[in-house]
């Protein structure tokens, strides 16, 4: 059976909202505990059958590549390095040629959304998924925009941040690739996933939101950040 061997981790954020607390780090290697939040991450996708990590980096790239090297844990650590800002899609499409496998899982690098990779694959086979966003459930979608979809899942639309209030379904920022899929668009080096791919791209072809409930925090703002060091503890000891 098909498993999902490779992440790529967007890892390249300024953590403009944390500086306050974040200083002199990219905002994914934000002290939790004593480690920095990718710690965590690479843990948890180690722990799922994960062989090697694609970190997407930029700014203060260095202080992510002493730290980790070229292999943490039992994971192979690969590096996509970006010297002006690409945007989420050309941090995405530069990282994917760094990939070996077919199929390849992205996430946030500032995000711990608790997914199974595992599910993630079986459910964008089952629905011949061209491509796959995992999507929560959150009481209020206004601070994030929302994921829009049909009673089979597949992606219908996309609102705004601030457009539409109370629960519905968020972009996760968990995303499964296909390779040979996504091959077959001409970008350009800098576009965001989100607008210019996503919002684009979903009434041509098969663009599915795989719902789950999964523990999630986004450390974007200090109030999650120090939400998170409490909840890490009792997480992961």
């Amino acid at each position: 059976m098909e498993k999902i061997k490779e992440v790529i981790l967007l890892a390249g954020g300024f953590g403009t909202r944390l500086r306050d607390v974040v200083k002199n780090v990219p905002k994914p290697m934000a002290d939790i505990n004593g480690k920095p939040f990718l710690h965590y991450l690479i843990k948890y996708y180690q722990n799922k059958g994960i062989e090697h990590v694609i970190l997407s980096v930029g700014y203060l790239n260095e202080v992510i590549k002493e730290y980790f090297g070229n292999k943490y844990g039992n994971v192979k650590i690969s590096y996509a390095v970006e010297y002006t800002p690409l945007g989420t899609g050309g941090a995405i499409m530069k990282s994917l040629g760094l990939a070996e496998t077919e199929n390849v899982l992205v996430a946030n690098g500032d995000t711990m959304f608790m997914v199974e990779p595992s599910g993630i694959l079986d459910f964008h086979l089952k629905k011949q998924a061209d491509f796959t966003i995992v999507t929560r459930e959150v009481e209020d979608v206004s601070r994030y925009g929302s994921v829009i979809t049909d009673k089979n899942y597949r992606i219908t639309g996309f609102s705004e941040k601030g457009t539409l209030k109370g629960k519905g379904f968020i972009n996760g920022g968990v995303y499964l690739i296909n390779r040979d899929f996504i091959s077959g668009f001409s970008f350009p080096g800098k576009f965001s996933i989100e607008k210019d791919f996503f919002e684009k791209e979903y009434p041509n072809h098969n663009f599915f939101g795989k719902p789950c409930k999964a523990y999630f925090i986004d450390i974007g703002i200090p109030e999650d950040y120090a939400r998170a060091k409490r909840e890490f503890k009792k997480l992961f000891g």
